[in-house]
């Protein structure tokens, strides 16, 4: 499987919201957000990332997309520089978004035709028929001419996910971005669309990405996974490896967090303390040792690099994969 999307060392640093934040910060002007973030997604790949909030899930998502900057590092897409201002245009075509909101990622004042047909003519893209066209997208994801003729207001959490996912194929790109695709979905509901990607990715060949909290989301429909913690990727790999033998104590602990029906099998000693911190006062050391059980004076003063613990498994951690100091994961499923 050859890499469509290739991220190298980015870094994403950004201004403060308000001044508000100027005593906290003691004169700093930037806060950075993401650091060192590397991973590539394949062609016809569904690709992972999951973080608790304020991980910089979104910011890595938008930084993709062009639509914040990277501060340092390298973005390819199709072998292209993505960030190059040359790039934006083919960029903007060949990746599409999902946002997290979907009735309000839709304009309140258009039809759903208008709304899946509204990349077409901003690209210029000709077609004969825009009615013809939209129909023909939202048949794609499931839904009926009738559709077409409806207000955003009317649609429910559902569909409206299903007219998103419309728009963002009506370019034919090679890479979605889906932010939360099920957040707000019952379960019944969050099957059908998390089914319907996978079979538009099997039928054409296209890219997602998805982001998530949502261990299950993952489990059933990804390739490949990376966790993401205070902007920094603690844990790579395949999703079946990742699942089956978690090495990073923050994946551990994100495991044993699912819901289990079977009292056996919960791991309350597993479980995460405390909060995340903030990013304007990042932990020394490993970002992760203040809610670590396994961590270690000299976690506290050294940042660990993410090294492969074994082929296309990589491990932000200064103990991963010895098994005397972290113990393997018991509850690993594939």
């Amino acid at each position: 499987m050859s890499d469509l999307f290739v991220a190298h060392e980015l870094r994403v640093d950004l201004e403060p919201p308000g001044s508000f934040l100027a005593p906290l910060l003691g004169g700093v002007e930037m806060v950075n957000i993401l650091n060192d973030v590397s991973f590539s997604i394949g062609r016809g790949e569904i690709f992972g990332l999951v973080g608790e909030s304020g991980s910089g899930k979104t910011t890595l998502a938008r930084t993709m997309l062009g639509l914040t900057k990277a501060s340092s590092g390298e973005l390819t897409f199709d072998g292209l520089d993505a960030t190059a201002p040359s790039s934006q245009r083919q960029l903007r075509r060949s990746v599409a978004m999902m946002f997290q909101d979907p009735v309000a990622s839709l304009s309140p004042r258009m039809k759903v035709g208008a709304l899946v047909t509204e990349p077409l003519v901003i690209h210029g893209v000709p077609f004969t028929d825009r009615s013809k066209a939209a129909i023909e997208l939202l048949d794609r994801v499931g839904l009926s001419a009738a559709f077409a003729q409806r207000y955003p207001h009317e649609l429910s959490g559902g569909q409206a996910r299903r007219v998103c996912l419309a728009r963002s194929l009506a370019l034919k790109p090679a890479l979605v971005v889906a932010d939360e695709p099920t957040a707000g979905l019952d379960v019944s509901v969050q099957g059908e669309v998390l089914n319907l990607m996978m079979k538009l990715r099997d039928e054409m060949n296209v890219s997602f990405l998805i982001i998530t909290h949502n261990l299950a989301v993952v489990r059933q429909v990804t390739d490949r996974v990376a966790i993401l913690y205070l902007g920094r990727l603690v844990e790579t790999g395949s999703t079946a490896d990742v699942f089956r033998a978690p090495q990073h104590p923050y994946t551990q602990s994100l495991l044993a967090s699912e819901p289990q029906p079977d009292p056996r099998k919960r791991r309350s000693d597993l479980a995460i303390v405390g909060e995340i911190p903030s990013v304007i006062r990042r932990p020394s050391g490993c970002e992760f040792h203040t809610r670590c059980r396994y961590a270690m004076a000299f976690c506290r003063q050294q940042l660990p690099s993410l090294r492969a613990v074994e082929p296309g498994h990589g491990v932000r951690c200064h103990f991963a994969g010895d098994t005397t100091i972290i113990e393997p994961y018991p509850g690993g499923t594939s």
